[in-house]
């Protein structure tokens, strides 16, 4: 029977070495720096005009949606005002309150010996009434 070796084993050494990194200065040329300063300054303009540019599209989408809304609602009290004006007309006309007055309040015309004629008596001064109407807001 062969017999197997065994490998040997090897031996790992572990150094430590102490790097000073603390005297290296990474040179930067002034001219490049400038010209990254240059173009960070340009994007950044660029970046605020885009900027103002999509705020004034959505600000103008924004208050075309708000005038529709303000259009609708006119468009309504227009037509609201339409109608109370016609139910307004409907009410003062006088052949309605007639008919009212005669058949639901059950009033007649006067007959001719149920009206006297006023006569101011002489010398004498007759108080005017006035309707006063209070000023409505406009």
């Amino acid at each position: 029977m062969a017999r197997k070796r065994k490998a040997p084993a090897m031996t790992e050494y572990h150094t430590v070495k102490r790097i000073d990194n603390s005297r290296i200065v990474r040179h930067v040329e002034p001219v490049k720096m400038r010209k990254l300063y240059r173009t960070a300054a340009l994007g950044g303009v660029i970046a605020a005009f885009f900027m103002l540019y999509i705020y004034q599209h959505f600000r103008c989408i924004d208050l075309s949606f708000q005038l529709e809304d303000v259009k609708a609602r006119q468009a309504e009290a227009a037509s609201l005002n339409s109608s109370l004006k016609l139910e307004i007309a409907g009410l003062r006309n006088p052949m309605r309150i007639d008919i009212i007055a005669r058949r639901q309040l059950g009033l007649t015309e006067p007959l001719p010996t149920q009206v006297q004629e006023y006569q101011a008596p002489d010398g004498e001064e007759v108080a005017a009434v006035r309707y006063v109407r209070p000023n409505r807001a406009p």
